[in-house]
């Protein structure tokens, strides 16, 4: 105690010279310790730092703003996935997986500098309001925004707010002289994670899952109950580019063409505390064939429900190895509206795999590079490319070989395609050409589009479009891409698909007649039919 005490002073006495060498800066040295002492228990270094820049810090300055500033530098420090949101961006974070949002009821774009409506939702908002599809928005509540290029998430926030409040909207209307005016009554719009749901095949059902949101397993009850009425007796379900959301999601739809009792998934915290979670029983689709298709982004839920069919044995994964993220997070708010989503376990597929790739601590821009270290590896074109340890092998019961440590590999591998990606189709793509025709041929033809009601429809119109590409390529022509006949001879299959897809966008099937355009030219999906209607 006496050596504390010494040692006490002689601190004291070094601080007072330090600042001065008289007897009023030993004054304020020991003022200055007694502070210290205090802030001292508080507990750790940076609730110890935060407190002493508020109170000692020669300037003024917001400790809330220093705070915000730290928290994603802090949460970097941990895995990939563990992330800070700020107040003002949770809303826009967690309003895909809520199923819903307050807005007008609209799909539109930005052409070059212009907002289109591309499609009205039926019976919202917009559509009451008079909104018609091919409408340009001149103005938002008397504010210019077409010709002024302002970004698109601009736009969305000035269209969308709370349910109830007006927005006065100017469209430029094609065959009418002046701009017509509608004021429109924001309302809740929901928000759909099928993305698409049609027969491929008369036998051959398809639906596009485009993320686990909270309404994902009502919707997809509703699609497989419809598809069945018109004869499906196979299914591809399409998890391609999906990252992910609620877990509970991905356990009831996985429970929905599982038997009764089968690990579906089990998860593990930091005290090896294990939760598991069975099917039971009360799935009405496990008689359903069943092609579940993956690729590099399909992340996190998707990852958890593509393993678990695989893992029972349950249906065919088709496609390119998937992300490799087999870590949980909870979301944990803060009363100043912000929130974090902290990693608090480990999921495992039912033969025990950890899918989570391999990560360092801290280091996330390497954890980032992965996709592309793994296309410059040539793993999108060759499964041979693709090495798993053999400590890493697990058996299903079936007696299917499958791996850990890096995602889930598909029991059938599809390289990426790009043997009609040409100069002259990169350029027409990449310079937005093609989406820029479709707009005006939508224009052209609004009257005859807005008839359409089926796919079958859909097809005999664009069928009967044998121009079609010739005179996109006069139009890329005149918009600064010189025809290359060869080229365009070899892409001539990719263009037209695309061509129609985007076509087709502007009808009332939307991504139905979006995705039907593209399957054929989709070798994944091709390969899917085939090996469903051959069993």
């Amino acid at each position: 105690m006496r050596c504390a005490i010494i040692a006490l002073v002689a601190c004291t006495i070094f601080l007072g010279g330090w600042y001065s060498g008289n007897r009023a800066g030993r004054r304020i040295s020991f003022g200055y310790l007694s502070r210290m002492v205090e802030l001292t228990q508080l507990g750790n270094k940076l609730d110890y730092t935060m407190a002493l820049i508020g109170r000692e810090y020669v300037d003024d300055i917001a400790v809330d703003t220093l705070v915000e500033r730290l928290m994603p530098q802090l949460m970097e420090q941990l895995d990939p996935h563990s992330v800070y949101i700020p107040a003002e961006d949770l809303q826009e974070v967690n309003e895909p997986l809520e199923g819903e949002f307050d807005g007008i009821g609209v799909v539109f774009n930005m052409a070059t500098d212009t907002v289109i409506v591309l499609n009205v939702i039926p019976a919202g908002p917009g559509d009451k309001a008079g909104i018609r599809n091919g409408d340009r928005i001149m103005r938002i509540d008397d504010s210019l925004v077409a010709g002024r290029k302002i970004p698109q998430t601009d736009i969305v926030k000035r269209l969308r707010g709370p349910r109830g409040t007006e927005v006065k909207l100017s469209l430029a209307r094609q065959g009418i002289g002046s701009e017509v005016e509608v004021t429109v009554e924001r309302g809740a719009i929901p928000l759909k994670s099928i993305e698409s749901a049609f027969m491929t095949t008369p036998e051959t059902g398809y639906i596009k899952l485009s993320q686990f949101a909270r309404s994902s397993t009502d919707e997809l009850l509703a699609a497989i109950a419809s598809l069945r009425e018109q004869g499906m007796k196979h299914l591809i379900f399409d998890l391609r580019g999906n990252t992910g959301g609620y877990l509970d999601q991905a356990i009831a739809i996985a429970n929905e063409f599982l038997p009764d009792g089968k690990l579906i998934v089990y998860t593990e915290d930091r005290n090896g505390n294990r939760v598991e979670e069975f099917s039971d029983g009360s799935g009405g689709s496990d008689d359903l064939d069943l092609a579940v298709l993956i690729d590099e982004a399909s992340a996190s839920s998707s990852e958890i429900l593509a393993g678990a069919l695989q893992d029972n044995d349950r249906g065919t994964i088709i496609g390119r190895r998937s992300f490799g993220k087999g870590l949980v997070q909870r979301q944990i708010p803060f009363t100043d509206g912000s929130a974090i989503r902290l990693t608090v376990a480990r999921y495992f597929t039912p033969t025990g795999r950890s899918i989570q790739k391999p990560y360092e601590t801290g280091d996330g821009d390497s954890y980032n590079e992965d996709i592309a270290n793994r296309f410059l590896h040539n793993e999108f074109f060759s499964a041979d490319s693709i090495r798993f340890a053999d400590s890493l092998r697990f058996t299903t019961p079936a007696g299917k070989t499958v791996y850990g440590g890096g995602g889930i590999m598909p029991d059938i591998f599809v390289p990426l395609d790009t043997a009609d990606m040409t100069r002259y189709f990169l350029e027409v793509s990449g310079r937005n050409i093609i989406y820029r025709y479709t707009i005006d041929y939508a224009d052209r033809h609004r009257a005859e589009l807005d008839r359409i009601e089926t796919l079958d429809q859909l097809r005999a119109y664009l069928d009967a479009d044998t121009s079609l590409l010739d005179d996109f390529v006069r139009y890329a022509e005149r918009n600064g891409v010189k025809p290359d006949r060869h080229q365009i001879a070899v892409s001539r299959k990719l263009i037209t698909a695309q061509l129609r897809a985007y076509i087709s966008r502007n009808t009332k099937l939307e991504s139905d007649g979006f995705y039907d355009n593209i399957h054929p030219i989709d070798n994944t999906v091709q390969r899917a039919i085939e090996f469903l209607e051959k069993r």
